[in-house]
């Protein structure tokens, strides 16, 4: 797959020097979710495992907003008409959304500004850095509309970048989370103006792409996997980790730069 070529149908796609930006553009909706958008996100992020050219991803939302959730009535509607299997059939999709973020190599750094919730809300969770505005709402609603709030691994994930009682919290009462809250609490790595958002964002993702980007694929796959090791498991994890690094091209790059006085010039090979 060329990056370049790449043409979604259900939301817009640019890259440009080794970062694709990935914007929801249903702007007059605050950008919700269907059911072909959830799949198509999903089968990209899956298929960006397997292309090389890009280092970083940054998703955003059109029009102010990021992301209202899963659409009122091309979602939420049918599935009160659905039985047990093809529910099933949906909320297992939806986890293959997160799975495959989690998955694939590339740092994620979503960009939010307005409002962010339910899926939006996942996603946001789901990428490696967030970059919010100080009008970025943030709300896990599902216990709103009288769901669990253990959706597409909110329960697992959300209590490890913000800590358990504050996700129980939001995760109960689905209230939104203030931009100054999330950037308290490290939700959010950092708070911009609105105007700066992408800017900042875009920033963020080229200086990851121009580093040693296999070797923040390992990064990313021992962050998570790591959640499940002891620590001594994740000891000998990041020893065989290290010592792959250690016969990549970047780290003889890195030497010899080092030894000239100049910068590193990476490869990600």
């Amino acid at each position: 797959m060329n990056p370049a070529d790449f043409a979604p149908e259900h939301f817009l796609w640019h890259f440009d020097n080794g970062v694709a930006t990935i914007t929801l553009n249903r702007p007059e909706r605050k950008n919700p979710l269907t059911f072909e958008s959830y799949a198509e996100l999903r089968d990209t992020f899956r298929a960006l495992c397997y292309v090389d050219a890009v280092k970083t991803v940054v998703i955003t939302g059109a029009g102010g907003n990021f992301c209202s959730g899963g659409d009122v009535h091309e979602i939420i509607g049918p599935l009160t008409r659905m039985n047990m299997k093809e529910l099933m059939v949906f909320t297992r999709m939806t986890g293959d959304l997160v799975k495959a973020m989690r998955a694939c190599p590339q740092p994620i750094i979503s960009a939010i500004d307005g409002i962010c919730v339910g899926a939006g809300a996942i996603i946001a969770m789901a990428s490696d850095m967030r970059y919010g505005t100080p009008q970025a709402s943030v709300a896990f609603l599902f216990t709103r509309v009288g769901l669990a709030g253990c959706d597409m691994g909110a329960c697992a994930i959300l209590p490890r970048i913000i800590g358990h009682g504050r996700a129980s919290e939001l995760l109960y009462t689905g209230r939104s989370m203030s931009a100054e809250e999330g950037d308290r609490w490290g939700f959010f790595n950092g708070i911009v103006e609105a105007e700066m958002l992408q800017e900042t964002a875009q920033q963020s993702a080229a200086r990851l792409s121009r580093g040693p980007t296999f070797a923040h694929g390992i990064t990313k796959t021992m962050l998570h996997q790591e959640w499940n090791m002891g620590i001594d498991q994740a000891i000998e994890s990041e020893a065989q980790a290290q010592a792959i690094c250690m016969q990549t091209e970047d780290f003889r790059i890195a030497y010899e730069a080092f030894v000239a006085k100049q910068k590193p010039v990476f490869t990600g090979k």
